[in-house]
């Protein structure tokens, strides 16, 4: 169906396994066989986008939960790539062990055939309305894409909707395993999310209260589901990842889409909300640190975080920590968002 993973993004293509393979060139051919044989509905709306739903008759109202999982919205984001390769190849195995309604949706396919985070631009920018000058993009495009196959997989679901969005990070972090939780998710259902996360091994959680245009808000925003952008680790050579970092949450995962009931938490996450966004103005922007800064790190009240022409951005708080610093994105979009400790 799609062209090779790059092979020099891959370590050489030829030594991933079958599953992997498969999930990162968005080939769903033998999932999608195993569950139509097992008398599931199976479409692929899109590329790299699989739809596994159980009959209903017309008319009838959805009992299963809808689970929405995606990977590779960044393209040289592949542990995640790998933990869900293995999770759908074991359930193709049992179809009948699948207790959702399932969207797989891998991202940013043409950034992950490159070996490369993206094409033109950032693809977890790409959910909101306006996009200026991105508009254009092949990112652009793609969320339009998503935003369809995302819109029909929840227009006639139950209550119960989620969406898992797997990301591993760029830089080092004090709490390697993070996540970003909207603030208007329902409080039954993020306190459900905020569980499961605790279960995944999550350390950290941040309370959003404002989209900065990633997929997970979106869905949140539009179509009630209990979203969240999670961070798992470092980001890794596909095929080459360190699966042992992500066991805690593909553990959580299968339980989730085997319908198993919560197990105890491996860790109580800190939480903290967002204080202020750092928005780029100009090609003048710098940020007050370097680029060896990890996520999490804590800077006192008044300290500097970056410059921007005549705009100085300072820390108000008696302490926040800086999360996603990157003086490189375009102009316009967050380069970085500082966060206070609310427990």
């Amino acid at each position: 169906m799609a062209n090779e993973v790059n092979a020099a993004s891959t370590g050489g293509a030829s030594a991933l396994p079958d599953a992997v393979r498969a999930l990162a060139e968005a080939d769903f051919g033998a999932v999608a066989r195993s569950f139509t044989n097992a008398g599931f509905s199976v479409t692929e709306p899109a590329d790299g986008i699989l739809t596994i739903r159980q009959p209903r008759t017309a008319g009838a109202a959805a009992v299963r939960p809808a689970l929405l999982v995606s990977v590779g919205v960044h393209g040289d984001e592949t542990g995640p790539i790998e933990v869900v390769a293995w999770l759908l190849d074991a359930l193709a195995r049992e179809p009948q062990a699948l207790a959702v309604d399932l969207m797989i949706c891998v991202g940013n396919i043409g950034a992950i055939r490159a070996g490369r985070r993206f094409i033109d631009a950032d693809l977890n920018r790409m959910f909101r309305a306006e996009r200026g000058t991105l508009e254009g993009t092949a990112e652009a495009a793609r969320a339009d894409v998503m935003i369809a196959a995302t819109t029909d997989f929840f227009q006639d679901a139950g209550p119960q909707r989620w969406h898992l969005d797997l990301h591993t990070a760029i830089r080092p972090s004090v709490y390697p395993m993070f996540a970003i939780v909207p603030d208007l998710i329902a409080d039954d259902a993020r306190h459900g999310l905020i569980g499961w996360l605790g279960q995944a091994g999550i350390e950290a959680i941040i309370m959003n209260p404002a989209s900065a245009g990633t997929y997970s808000y979106y869905s949140a925003e539009h179509h009630g589901a209990a979203g969240t952008t999670v961070e798992l680790g470092r980001i890794g050579t596909l095929g080459q990842n360190d699966l042992s970092q992500f066991v805690h949450a593909s553990q959580a995962l299968d339980d989730l889409l085997r319908g198993a009931g919560l197990r105890p938490a491996v860790t109580q996450p800190h939480v903290f909300k967002v204080a202020q966004n750092i928005i780029k103005l100009s090609d003048g922007f710098t940020m007050a640190f370097g680029r060896e800064t990890q996520n999490f790190t804590a800077l006192p009240q008044g300290a500097e975080i970056a410059r921007d022409g005549d705009k100085v951005y300072t820390v108000q708080h008696a302490e926040e920590l800086v999360v996603f610093p990157n003086p490189d994105v375009r102009i316009g979009l967050r380069a970085g968002m500082m966060v206070v400790r609310v427990s």
